[in-house]
């Protein structure tokens, strides 16, 4: 007995075949060239999938023979007109045409068959592409090679290494498993890649303070070291760098806590508060600066684009290498320092690894790399570590600029910094 199909189900149905043929007949509306679809092709094509299947919803076999039928005659269409060419010089016909054809007739079943979600989005997506086609092309011919073969080690280290690694510890010394090192990885370089290709590839990234924002999402130490030479060698730029400088550390509280939730929910309640209110403090200063900057000159705008070149593509598989020897370091580190001298030995750690790299620091902490640490104590070092970085980055601006350049920027970070400090002892303090 075949059971009938929902109401909802087929008014999506006759909605996205509608919305797939509306698309066609748009996109291919200057076109003297017809081509199998359209507004009214595709709900006819939909209704008899979904129809077929439902004829027989186990075996397929009306709905396979109703596929078969359907691309004889793409196949007839095809070969008959492979080979003309539209007034711009396009084939008349494409593979694409022939799997909107295909993607109608398959939406019937879909439709009826699986949850609603999955219908729109292969629709969605499939419409996205083909209206997209200009702007696709255009990014497929700006693209380096290199950033291809850099997008496939990231589907390496996240898609064949990642499952493969055990989720045991393999040591007594930490409690940190091989995934969990991996895992931190893998989240710190999405992060820091998706800032690297809006720099790359975003023509307004190399400016203003779209730089420094997408900075401190790849390194607010990086963003501070160059933002400080800028400005020393465009004094033009002075009153300006100094606010992006700002900036790129509000960025950075902000960073910490979206990686901190992935791992670890409780202790990203317990920093959401201090860390979202060091950032807006910090929005607040960078506010301030940049209303009292003059206008940078035009010939200053290209300077932007020299943060890209500080930091090497952050998924390099020297530095995923060197980033995972610096979490198992970090964490062997912690474990030690907890033990010998308990919660003040986190946090004389936390204040240390302030001046290197806080990342893995940070993720050994929201993975549970320190064991028996109250979360009141992991929230405490992390704002240790954060402030402590201020004042490395206080410095870079103070010497990388020439003292006195940058000292309205050093002084805010200071601020910041004794700001994240007091917030740490009130959480180790009264917090259980």
């Amino acid at each position: 007995m075949i059971s009938a199909p929902s109401p909802t189900s087929v008014i999506l149905l006759l909605g996205l075949s509608f919305f797939l043929g509306l698309a066609f007949e748009g996109f291919f509306a200057h076109s003297d060239t017809r081509r199998p679809g359209g507004i009214r092709t595709f709900p006819m094509l939909a209704m008899a999938g979904g129809v077929l299947y439902l004829f027989d919803p186990v075996h397929f076999i009306p709905f396979t023979g109703g596929l078969l039928v359907l691309g004889g005659w793409l196949f007839v269409y095809y070969q008959r007109h492979v080979g003309e060419h539209d007034e711009q010089g396009e084939p008349s016909v494409g593979l694409v045409v022939l799997m909107l054809n295909v993607h109608a007739y398959l939406l019937g079943a879909i439709a009826l068959a699986l949850p609603h979600w999955i219908a729109v989005t292969v629709t969605v997506v499939a419409v996205l592409l083909l209206t997209g086609r200009d702007q696709l092309h255009n990014l497929a011919r700006h693209v380096e090679v290199k950033e291809i073969i850099t997008a496939g080690q990231f589907l390496i280290l996240a898609g064949i290494i990642l499952p493969l690694l055990p989720n045991e510890p393999v040591t007594t010394l930490t409690k940190i498993t091989p995934r969990q090192v991996w895992l931190a990885l893998v989240v710190v370089c999405s992060f820091s890649y998706a800032s690297y290709l809006a720099q790359r590839y975003w023509a307004a990234a190399a400016r203003g303070l779209w730089m420094a924002a997408l900075g401190g999402l790849y390194s607010s130490t990086a963003t501070t070291v160059v933002l400080a030479r800028q400005a020393k060698a465009q004094p033009a730029l002075m009153r300006q760098a100094r606010a992006e400088i700002t900036l790129a550390t509000g960025i950075m509280y902000l960073r910490i806590l979206a990686i901190i939730a992935i791992f670890n929910m409780v202790l990203a309640r317990l920093l959401a508060l201090p860390l979202v209110g060091l950032a807006l403090a910090a929005f607040l200063i960078c506010a301030l600066q940049y209303r009292l900057a003059k206008p940078a000159p035009a010939a200053g705008e290209p300077q932007g684009a020299t943060l890209l070149a500080a930091g090497a593509n952050p998924l390099e598989l020297g530095a995923a290498a060197i980033f995972s020897i610096l979490f198992i370091a970090i964490s062997l580190v912690s474990n030690w320092a907890a033990a010998a001298f308990g919660t003040s030995g986190i946090y004389s750690l936390a204040a240390i690894v302030g001046f290197t790299d806080i990342d893995p620091f940070v993720l050994n902490l929201a993975q549970g790399g320190i064991a028996a640490a109250s979360n009141s104590a992991l929230a405490a070092a992390i704002l240790i570590a954060a402030s402590s970085n201020n004042v490395l980055k206080a410095i870079y601006a103070a010497c990388f600029a020439g003292g006195r350049a940058t000292a309205p920027s050093a002084a805010a970070l200071i601020v910041l910094a004794v700001a994240g400090i007091a917030m740490a002892i009130m959480i180790g303090m009264f917090r259980p």
